[in-house]
């Protein structure tokens, strides 16, 4: 089974049961499949497997207090609830469960979990009698009304010798049910070109013109359209992130080679964002030996590269276009006036900014078409899937 768990920010909570053995195990698959994982121990979790081993298998600092200064400094209860893009607790008590069904925020893990906005899943692990208990089942059926997901348990012989429901289910499980919290069919069998990172306009053989983009943007829509079950085509500039795995991707360098693939790729696809920063403009003529400083001064001519986004969106008929603008000032209106122009259905406008926009790891965004739509601060693989959901919703209004 495909796993869709790469780039995902994953908050493990683990709690006071001897099931716990098995979450460095967890964390170990999570990062195999290219998730950042951090941990958050409960006191009595502790007493069964140590923050040293969990800090071990995941790289990071265990979250083990509430009121802890140091950690308070950096990232404390609530900037970890934002950070987290799913909130796991493997193994959840019988406790845990009953302190979440009544909201109690009386340690890290249970106020993280009341202030996160993220997905919440649970996989309980207890005594057959505690789980088949009324109460329990009563918290159990509380817990699924507020839209927590819970994962197993299944049975077996457990720890005390007795046997019945209460086994927390298998690490490999617990990924498979965690990444169907990211796969969603909103764009199922859909074909989808995405274009990411800047192009290089060559001056001399070590020299080029060229823009801050580091394609993160592109690269996570195009793994978030993969995620809703689209076939992704990616076009990448020159960029260091890894490739994408199950992602067809072509890679290019100039602005002119990024036209000629777009233009041999979108005859087949149904919806094409355009992310990649593109150059507007090239050099008219390449030295062929590198110019040295000889002058103090250099008269560079240039001329203006092939305009992509405005050649899809002459094409009849033409694919579903989202594009994408940075700019400096008059962000709305500038945004507008190229949706227009060049006949997009949708374009995500952000203000280029030192702390968001190119180069960076978050991003705030005004979405444009039918609907005005602000997206505030967030990740950029958030951003995508938020994005995502945006756009596979208005293709079916359109369709």
């Amino acid at each position: 089974m495909a796993l869709f768990l790469a780039n995902k920010r994953i908050l493990l909570g683990v709690t006071g049961s001897i099931a716990a053995y098995k979450s460095p195990e967890i964390v170990r698959r999570l990062r195999e499949s290219g998730a950042v994982v951090r941990v958050a121990m409960t006191e009595n979790a502790q007493r069964f497997i140590t923050p040293l081993t969990m800090q071990a298998v995941s790289g990071y600092p265990v979250h083990q207090e509430l009121f802890d200064l140091q950690a308070e400094a950096a990232m404390g209860h609530i900037e970890l609830a934002r950070w987290a893009d799913v909130v796991l607790v493997a193994p959840a008590t019988a406790d845990f469960m009953a302190r979440l069904a009544n909201g109690n925020a009386d340690d890290l893990l249970t106020t993280v979990c009341l202030a996160t906005k993220a997905p919440l899943m649970i996989a309980p692990a207890m005594n057959q009698g505690m789980w088949q208990h009324v109460l329990t089942q009563e918290n159990l059926q509380i817990l699924q009304r507020k839209r927590i997901q819970v994962v197993g348990p299944s049975e077996g012989s457990q720890a005390c010798g007795d046997i019945g429901p209460g086994r927390m289910i298998e690490p490999v499980e617990i990924l498979e049910k965690l990444s169907g919290l990211f796969a969603h069919g909103g764009m199922a069998g859909l074909r989808v070109l995405v274009t990411a990172g800047p192009t290089h306009e060559a001056i001399d053989p070590v020299r080029f013109i060229s823009n801050g983009s580091s394609g993160k943007m592109g690269y996570a829509l195009a793994e978030a359209a993969h995620e809703a079950g689209a076939i992704v085509t990616l076009i990448s500039g020159p960029v260091v992130i890894r490739e994408p795995e199950q992602i067809e991707c072509v890679h290019v360098i100039t602005a002119n080679e990024m036209y000629d693939a777009v233009m041999r790729k979108i005859i087949d696809c149904d919806i094409f964002l355009a992310v990649a920063a593109v150059g507007d403009y090239r050099s008219k003529t390449i030295a062929k030996q590198k110019i040295h400083k000889d002058q103090a001064a250099m008269l560079l001519e240039l001329e203006r590269n092939p305009d992509i986004v405005g050649s899809v969106g002459k094409l009849s008929p033409k694919p579903f276009i989202v594009g994408f603008a940075a700019e400096t000032e008059n962000l709305l209106e500038q945004a507008e006036a190229k949706r227009k122009r060049k006949n997009m259905d949708m374009i995500v406008a952000n203000r280029v900014d030192t702390k968001v926009g190119m180069g960076t790891d978050d991003n705030e965004v005004m979405v444009l078409g039918e609907k005005r739509v602000s997206l505030p601060l967030m990740p950029k693989q958030k951003l995508a899937r938020e994005l995502i959901m945006m756009i596979a919703s208005a293709y079916q209004a359109k369709q």
